[in-house]
C-alpha cells in the first residue's frame, strides 16, 4: 500500500508544528508499523502544507517524537503479538478436539 492522499496513518504525534505519523503497513509476514515525520507551514497562498525539512530549534522535537514513536510501534508490535500468540491457542485448541485421543484408538 502507497502512502497516499486517501490513506491515513493509524495515530499522528504532535510537538507544535513538528509531527511523527505512524502507518501500518502489510507485508509477506503480517503488518507491520513505519513512521514519517514532517514540519506543517502556511505556504504563501495561506494555505497549510508540510516539509520534511526540520530547523536546529525543530531537531529537539523531533527526537522526542522520534522516541515516542518508537514506543507507539513497540506497544503495536506487542499488541499483534499478543493477539497472534492468542490466534495460535485457539488454533492449536481446535486441533486437538478434532484429533481423536490415541488412548481410545487401541
Amino acid at each position: 500500500m502507497t502512502e497516499d492522499n486517501t490513506r491515513k496513518p493509524v495515530r499522528t504525534l504532535r510537538d507544535g508544528q513538528v509531527k511523527a505519523a505512524i502507518w501500518e503497513n502489510d507485508g509477506e509476514k503480517g503488518s507491520f508499523d513505519s513512521v514519517t515525520f514532517a514540519r506543517s507551514y502556511r505556504d504563501q497562498d495561506g494555505n497549510y502544507a508540510d516539509t520534511n525539512r526540520f530547523s536546529g530549534t525543530d531537531l529537539l522535537k523531533l527526537s522526542r517524537l522520534a522516541e515516542q514513536s518508537y514506543d507507539a510501534v513497540q506497544e503495536r508490535q506487542n499488541e499483534r503479538n499478543r493477539q497472534n500468540y492468542a490466534e495460535r491457542q485457539r488454533q492449536d485448541a481446535d486441533r486437538s478436539k478434532r484429533r481423536p485421543d490415541r488412548e481410545y484408538d487401541r
